[in-house]
């Protein structure tokens, strides 16, 4: 039975892609020869014939959105960026801040303080 289901995928995708490139040749075939004018400027209408246009427009897609992409994925490598290097900061300022504090002198603990009254009481 799994061997049936594997040949019945199998032919439907070789089915599809004899599809599509059979709509690929008439879609070729039919707009080679199909002449359109084409507007980009004021005054500007050159003749061209529609397979050539298509194409053009394909790839001015493509184009656009791979510049799409790069930017937002650049936005997002600034922003990370930024926040890396604000996380450094206040490590570095916490960092200062402890080393600061490390170096100053303690106060005794009360336990001291009361040791050392007990200390001058007995000597007096």
């Amino acid at each position: 039975m799994a061997n049936l289901w594997l040949r019945i995928k199998i032919w439907f995708k070789v089915t599809l892609v004899a599809a599509v490139f059979v709509y690929v040749g008439c879609f070729t075939y039919e707009n080679a020869s199909e002449e359109v004018r084409f507007w980009y400027w004021h005054n500007h209408q050159p003749e061209t014939n529609l397979l050539l246009l298509v194409l053009c427009a394909f790839g001015a897609g493509v184009v656009t959105a791979l510049l799409f992409r790069t930017t937002v994925r650049t936005m997002r490598q600034i922003n990370d960026l930024k926040h890396r290097s604000r996380v450094n900061r206040i490590d570095r300022q916490i960092a200062d801040i402890h080393s600061k504090a490390a170096m100053l002198q303690t106060k005794p603990a009360p336990m001291d303080a009361v040791v050392e009254s007990e200390i001058r009481d007995e000597r007096v």
